[in-house]
């Protein structure tokens, strides 16, 4: 498929498919043991319809969104996707990239393929970073620092991955051992493009961590340093702390779903709050973002900022998910399609048709700006509307 031809994000689906190896593949497009929690992510959009209101003027679209003390063109970003040069070399900077071009937040992966400084330098004011805690902690007070010192207005702190999930597509291909199954092997024969980059540029390495290793050090052993690191079982509400003390700038948390939860990040100063089950990658039988949404909306109200991420495959969820409350909504698989398939010109189609989604769907539903949205567009089948005041 050519990228003029590409109409949607599942035709980047599609395209970043029949380029990528299977093995690679199924590292950014499946999730954990029986993948409900995956079909919930995208189905729970489905089940929410948009209630239209004609014979308004709708010539004059405005779908810019202010976020932390700054307005950004469209209310989404770039969610964070480890090892983003899997896909493709480079392109976590791609995806960076693409963001600033359409003056919008980048969310760098704390396990991304390129460092965080190259990523402030390529995005200023748009690339921030996701810190994972290591059971190291001075690792993570280094990172935090050196996210400072590049100049990052964001740093979010994922806090739901305390295991190693059941990613059973992972375990089946022996992702991340030494050798891979022969039938996979062979099957990575029938993508040329991608192989040839990959020995080109040899195996991915996970920059952010390489400084912390011995000088020379491998990916190899970069990967043995995670796993002495990684999960991050023994972290607390103390290390929120500690964090939050650390980080001058826009401090956000990703991953909570419980309203108490969301209640304890406001009382400690947290500034947003990414409602998120880790894109269904870590526990199947978790709710959907988009279900707890409205419950950590009452909880917390105005304290803090909501955003959202997970299951956003069109400019129509987006609506949804700010109708429900959010302030902002995060895309990590509809990027990382677009880049996988075609490079930096994917990552920007992809932003491209969100956008266009965004705007035709305001106009039919009637509004003019996203501070008209709330419940009362929203209707659940046999339901009736979903009541409340405008400007959700």
């Amino acid at each position: 498929m050519n990228l003029d031809r590409v109409v949607n994000i599942e035709d980047l689906h599609r395209a970043a498919k029949r380029r990528v190896p299977r093995a690679a593949f199924d590292y950014f497009e499946g999730g954990v043991e029986d993948e409900h929690g995956l079909a919930r992510n995208e189905h729970v959009f489905r089940d929410v319809q948009l209630l239209p209101r004609y014979l308004v003027d709708v010539a004059k679209i405005d779908q810019t969104a202010p976020l932390f003390g700054r307005t950004y063109a469209s209310p989404f970003g770039i969610a964070p996707t480890a090892l983003g040069g899997l896909l493709r070399p480079g392109a976590d900077l791609m995806l960076a990239e693409a963001a600033a071009g359409a003056n919008l937040p980048y969310i760098m992966s704390g396990l991304s393929t390129a460092r965080l400084e190259a990523a402030a330098q390529a995005a200023p004011e748009h690339a921030w970073y996701q810190l994972y805690g290591a059971r190291d902690r001075r690792i993570s007070e280094d990172m935090i620092r050196r996210a400072r010192d590049a100049g990052m207005p964001g740093l979010v702190f994922t806090v739901d991955t305390p295991a190693v999930s059941k990613r059973e597509r992972e375990i089946r291909n022996r992702f991340g051992q030494p050798r891979m199954p022969l039938r996979l092997r062979l099957e990575a024969l029938r993508h040329p493009a991608w192989l040839a980059a990959y020995f080109r540029m040899g195996k991915p390495v996970f920059e952010n961590w390489v400084p912390y290793c011995r000088p020379g050090a491998t990916a190899d052993d970069v990967i043995a340093l995670l796993r002495e690191n990684f999960p991050m079982d023994g972290h607390t509400w103390r290390d929120v702390e500690t964090f939050r003390r650390l980080w001058p700038r826009t401090f956000v948390l990703k991953g909570l779903l419980h309203p108490d939860d969301a209640v304890r990040a406001a009382e400690l100063g947290v500034d947003g709050i990414m409602v998120s089950n880790h894109g269904a990658r870590q526990l199947d039988r978790a709710p959907t973002p988009l279900e707890m949404l409205p419950t950590l909306r009452d909880a917390v109200g105005g304290k803090l900022a909501l955003m959202l991420d997970g299951g956003v495959r069109r400019g129509a969820d987006v609506v949804v998910a700010l109708a429900l409350g959010a302030r902002f909504v995060f895309v990590g698989r509809a990027t990382a399609y677009g880049v996988g398939a075609f490079g930096l010109p994917g990552a920007q189609r992809a932003i491209a048709i969100l956008q266009n989604e965004i705007e035709l769907t305001l106009k039919q539903i009637g509004c003019t700006h996203l501070a008209q949205l709330g419940p009362h567009i929203l209707r659940r089948p046999g339901f009736g509307t979903l009541h409340g005041p405008a400007g959700g």
